[in-house]
Order: structure tokens, then sequence, then C-alpha cells
């Protein structure tokens, strides 16, 4: 085909691009192109601010979801361990239920508040009791516990409350607290025995062999601290040790509080022990030539002083706080009751034990270092001082209202 006359070579209407074009003003023209593809097509934001939103509140409500989920797995096998071992089933659990927080809701016994502690006693010598579960203060006040039977009972440090523990049952012993002006809690159960500090403030046990040990403070347990397996019991705490008591020697040996500490040895000639003395020495039974005497032990529970023309009859007594006198059962003049002994003059010529009342059946309790209280056999209270034992005037004993078959008065240790 020829050209056509009116548009020479291959000129055609409106070419698409010029042919003098320099180099800027062709890198200018595909800028331009680049640029406006870009602004016409929508680009993904290297990041989403709704959905990023979107996603966090998705991870925060899954958190939630699985801590509550948790949170109510741990409640409810709390509950139901606590109120397994306190329901007093036949086959007791291999350990304790330890509550270390505030166990309202899975172990409380609710009673009704008990009443602010005293804050002093009206008259020395007198005591609080415990009796079918009834607290009854020094001052006549009786409130209703709720608890089940008691063994031991003592005071806590400040006007706080009281402690008790329970007596063994199948299901082992319980530790309550009853705060003042509280109800009472369950600080743990199931442990095979139970034994507190004088002050109230360190508790031992046993479970399962193995020994336990904890503080208290504000009424709950804390520093917990788990011992070794022993074939022993805990009888006593003194300072950081715990004294106990061989089940197959019958003897006696230290534990240091703390975990990796082994016990001592053993002392098989140790009876019994009654208290400590301010010097930290025991006041102990020991047997010697097959007769039961009297000593005073170092802190390895050697005998330092021996004595044998007093002869303690069994476990049940305990010392003055000042570490002068030694209220325990023995026997004088072929006659058993409980004895007073003068601790001041062991090593030289000290007076005679002199018989202080009937015999203890149960915790001796010194309220000061001039009055001790027990129970006797028959469920008395007999209160005594030492001097009028060195007057020749022993207790006598005063039967308290509610005791009958299987109720027996438990007396309160501590001042409170």
């Amino acid at each position: 085909m020829s050209p056509s006359p009116s548009r020479p070579g291959n000129q055609t209407d409106g070419p698409e691009r010029p042919f003098l074009v320099t180099h800027d003003e062709e890198l200018e023209r595909a800028l331009r192109e680049t640029l406006s593809q870009r602004v016409a097509v929508p680009h993904r934001l290297p990041v989403d601010p709704a959905g990023l939103a979107l996603g966090r509140a998705r991870r925060a409500r899954r958190r939630r979801t699985v801590a509550g989920l948790t949170l109510a797995s741990v409640v409810t096998a709390l509950a139901a361990g606590g109120m397994t071992q306190l329901g007093g089933q036949a086959d007791r659990p291999t350990t304790p239920t330890v509550v270390l927080g505030d166990p309202r809701g899975v172990v409380t016994l609710s009673a009704g508040p008990v009443a602010p502690d005293p804050a002093d006693r009206p008259t020395p010598g007198e005591v609080d009791l415990v009796v079918a579960g009834v607290l009854v203060t020094a001052t006549g006040q009786r409130y209703e516990l709720g608890v089940g039977p008691v063994e031991r009972a003592q005071r806590l440090p400040d006007h706080g409350g009281w402690l008790l523990t329970g007596a063994v049952t199948a299901a082992g012993r319980t530790l309550w607290v009853v705060p003042s002006g509280g109800e009472p809690r369950a600080l743990l159960a199931g442990a095979e025995e139970i034994v507190l500090s004088p002050d109230g403030r360190q508790v031992v046990w046993r479970d399962d062999g193995r020994l336990f040990a904890a503080g208290i403070v504000a009424g709950q347990l804390i520093a917990s601290v788990a011992g070794p397996a022993v074939d022993a019991v805990p009888v006593r705490v003194v300072g950081d040790r715990v004294l106990l008591r061989t089940a197959a020697e019958g003897g006696h040996l230290w534990w240091r509080w703390t975990p990796a500490a082994p016990p001592g040895v053993v002392a098989p000639n140790v009876l019994e022990v009654y208290g400590a003395r301010p010097d930290g020495r025991l006041v102990a039974g020991v047997r010697v030539g097959g007769r039961n005497c009297l000593a005073l032990l170092d802190t390895d529970l050697t005998p330092a002083v021996t004595r044998c023309d007093t002869t303690p009859a069994d476990g049940r007594g305990a010392v003055s706080p000042d570490g002068r006198w030694l209220l325990v059962n023995g026997r004088l003049a072929g006659s058993d009751g409980a004895i007073l002994v003068d601790l001041a003059e062991l090593t030289g010529a000290a007076p005679p034990p002199r018989n202080a009342g009937p015999v203890i059946g149960g915790e001796v309790v010194w309220t000061d270092t001039r009055h001790a209280a027990y129970v006797d056999r028959d469920g008395a209270l007999a209160r005594l001082r030492p001097d009028e034992v060195l007057a020749g005037k022993p207790a006598t004993p005063t039967p308290v209202a509610g005791v009958g078959d299987g109720v027996r008065p438990v007396v309160v240790a501590g001042t409170g």
C-alpha cells in the first residue's frame, strides 16, 4: 500500500511518543507512571491497627479464661482435700492439709465470733478452760467453739486468741486457731502428732513418718520446713531445736529446725523431759541402774546432775518459768500423787519433795512463777502455790461444771 499523500512516511494521528525525548524526560515520565499506579492500587499496611487491637483482646480473653479455670481447679482441690481430712474418714490421707492463706470457704469451721481475749487476768492463778467444745475464760465467760475434741490448748501471744490441738482420731490430729473476735479455723489436719512452742509462735508436726515445722504469725502458718523421715515423734520445741522421742529405743534426740539437718544421736536413757531452765539445761527423768531418777541434762542430753531420791512416775509434769520448781507425778511414802520438787539446789541439800495434790491427769500449766494448775484423774481442777505446798497445804481439787463421762476439761497454757 502506498502512503497517503496527506501523511508522509509512517506518521499517524497523535503519536504515542515523540521521536525527540531526552534521557531525563524519560526517567521523569517513568517515575510519574509508577507513582500513579501506587496511588491507584491500595496496599496492605505493614501493621494493621485494628487487627492488632483485636488480636490483643482475644489473647487477653484467653489468658483470663485459662487463669479462671486454673484457680477454680485449685480451689476445688483444696476444698475437697480439706473437707475430706476434716470429715474424720477412716483412711487418713498421707499428708496433712496445710492452709497457708486465708482458708475461708475451704476449711473454715464457723461457730460464731469469739470475744476478744481478756487483756489481763483478774486474779493470779486463774486459768482458761476448754470443756466439751466450750471455752470458759478466767473471767467466767463461755463461748461455743464448734470444734472437735480438744487435747491441748494454748493462748496466742499478744492477746491474739487461742491455739487448740485436737485429740487423736482415725484421721489424725487437727490444729485450730481461734483468733480474738474471730471464728475457729483449721491450720492443719491429718497430722500424727502436733507440738507447739511455749510462746505459741512455732509448730512442729509429724505426718507419714516425716517431720514438718512452721512459724505462726497472725493466725497463719509461714516459712514451712519439711524435715527428714524418722522413727520418732516431736515432744517439745526448745529454741530452734525440736526434741524427739524415738519409737523403737524409747530414748530422745534433737532435730535442728532446718530441712537438711539430720536428727542427732539418741540418748536412750532419757525417759521424759519436763521442761527447760533459763540456762538451757533440761529437767528430765532418766534411767540409772534400773531406777527412775531426776536429772538436769546438758544441751547434748547427757546428765549433768542426777538425783535418785526423787522418783518421777510418768511424763506428766512441767517446770516453772523461772526454772525453780518442778511439778510432776511421783511417789512419796508409798502413795502416788503430784509432788513439788525444788530445783534451785538440786546439786546440794535441796529440800525434799513435797506432796502437792492429787495425781496429775492432764497438762500442767504454770500461769506464772508462783501459780500452777492441772486437771486430776477425776476431771477436777487443782490449783496450787509453791509456798503453800511447802507450808503443808497441797492443792484441793475443785469440780468443773459440765464434766461427765468422756468429758474432761483442758487447762489453757500461756499467759496471753
